[in-house]
């Protein structure tokens, strides 16, 4: 399930098969939390709002159709979900991009 579409980024929904979180929400994130994958490196970023809360225990699958990154973000419908991330661009030359 497609959740939402940038002119970059696809974000889909995938389900666990688990349902509705089971535990509590973490209190220190009560709006959420902006996950930042990019580490300390210096290069381009971008900055992707995510579908918030998710509808249930599941990843957020997050793809960039420039530069080809993909990242997955675990999500349980709760208040303490991933509000947005940030990644590092691999857009550039080819030798800008991580080897396999």
């Amino acid at each position: 399930m497609i959740m939402s579409v940038s002119a970059a980024h696809t974000v889909t929904f995938r389900p666990s098969g688990r349902g509705k979180a089971q535990c509590p929400p973490d209190p220190r994130y009560p709006n959420g939390i902006a996950v930042d994958v990019h580490g300390d490196d210096a290069g381009p970023t971008c900055l992707v709002e995510l579908p918030y809360p998710a509808p249930e225990c599941g990843y957020l699958e997050v793809n960039c159709g420039l530069c080809g990154l993909t990242v997955a973000l675990t999500v349980a419908g709760r208040p303490d979900d991933p509000v947005s991330v940030r990644l590092l661009c691999f857009v550039g030359p080819p030798t800008t991009r991580p080897s396999a």
